[in-house]
């Protein structure tokens, strides 16, 4: 289950890392985690925001 959460993520930040650098730049994974970190940190901080009261 994880796994899948973690591969959506990868490809989502893929998709977005493939806008600003080219998918067989020598750094391309690096980006793509780090665009998936900043995926999850902003559903964090949204589901943070809509849960407040």
């Amino acid at each position: 289950m994880i796994g899948w959460i973690v591969r959506i993520l990868l490809v989502a930040g893929g998709a977005v890392a493939a806008l600003f650098v080219a998918p067989d730049a020598a750094n391309f994974d690096v980006v793509q985690g780090m665009v998936a970190v900043a995926i999850v940190a902003a559903v964090v901080v949204a589901v943070a925001l809509f849960t407040r009261k």
